[in-house]
């Protein structure tokens, strides 16, 4: 479990994504199907690019740089429920060349009872798949501290109203 002194030690480091659970992503019984906590890692992880300046699509529109998934791993400790707000934390946990690894966590906000913890390994490759290096710009965006600004906004997938159709 989280409490509050934990959470604010090392804030710098974590990106906080809120989520609450859909019916969709739950089976018969109400809990999580366990392939979500993948495509929760997924939000995390692009919510934390966001909050540092940028977006993959940046990323491989303008550099030609695409994160391949190569090895992914998630630790489950208690079930979601339909309806939870659960709460997605991501870092980078490695740093090199030609690849990243963040690390993530998942409680739940109710009672801070921590429900998955994982890991995905990206490569950086070119628009055919061949290996290549992180453009410096995005490594240095990645591992900046967190700025002031930055703040978990519970996902949807709702469409901002500025942005829906008329």
């Amino acid at each position: 479990m989280y409490d509050a002194q934990q959470i604010a030690d090392d804030a710098a480091l974590w990106h906080e994504t809120r989520v609450r659970v859909r019916y969709s992503e739950t089976d018969k019984m109400g809990v999580v199907y366990h392939a979500n906590y993948l495509v929760w890692f997924e939000i995390g992880r692009t919510e934390y690019c966001r909050a540092r300046g940028f977006s993959y699509r940046d990323m491989e529109e303008q550099d030609g740089a695409f994160l391949v998934v190569a090895e992914s791993y998630c630790r489950y400790k208690s079930p979601a429920f339909y309806d939870d707000e659960i709460v997605v934390r991501t870092r980078i946990n490695e740093m090199r060349k030609r690849s990243l690894r963040f690390g993530y966590e998942i409680y739940r906000l109710a009672d801070g009872k921590i429900l998955a913890e994982g890991e995905t390994t990206h490569v950086v490759t070119d628009s055919e798949n061949r290996v290549r290096s992180f453009p410096p710009e995005y490594q240095e965006m990645l591992l900046a501290p967190k700025p002031a600004t930055a703040d978990a906004r519970i996902h949807t997938s709702k469409i901002p109203e500025d942005q829906a159709p008329s």
